[in-house]
């Protein structure tokens, strides 16, 4: 099943959530390395990085849901969907929590914050799992021509039924 939402023949969605998944995940890296070496602007980076990365995740995805909703119901594709779609929903609202108790002190902000991203971060391996699995094995947002000698997508699209 192609992607809906393509930007010169690839699923926007796919080139997005490249950004929320690494700005996200290393924000807890960079907790992580300031409280073991006491390094306040380290902290505060992250607080940043959750800020970029929130934003992100919100483009990510609205190009998600304009291909979630091209899915057929009543597949399993839309079910896998559902749940990687209701999980990072979960992943950038917690980050958005950890990221407004850090508001006060971004430099400082305490273990709560701290565990809140490393659960999120922990929902959004799962969640990532998921979109493999849509991609991977569902074939979902890639295009029906798809075949290890397909020409560039910058050559216009692949004759339908050619896909191997």
């Amino acid at each position: 099943m192609e992607a809906r939402a393509k930007l010169f023949g690839h699923p926007i969605h796919q080139m997005l959530i490249a950004f929320p998944l690494g700005v996200l995940g290393m924000s807890l890296f960079f907790d992580l390395i300031a409280l073991a070496t006491n390094r306040p602007a380290v902290l505060q980076a992250s607080y940043y990085m959750i800020a970029a990365g929130i934003v992100a995740g919100l483009a990510a995805a609205l190009f998600g849901l304009i291909d979630f909703l091209a899915i057929p119901a009543g597949t399993r594709a839309k079910r896998i969907g559902l749940l990687h779609g209701i999980g990072n929903v979960v992943v950038v609202a917690l980050f958005a929590l950890s990221w407004w108790l850090r508001r006060p002190a971004p430099s400082t902000p305490g273990t709560t914050p701290v565990i809140i991203s490393a659960v999120a971060v922990a929902i959004a391996l799962v969640t990532g799992w998921l979109g493999g699995e849509l991609v991977d094995r569902l074939g979902v947002g890639v295009d029906d021509g798809a075949n290890l000698d397909a020409p560039s997508s910058l050559s216009g699209p692949v004759p339908r039924g050619t896909r191997s």
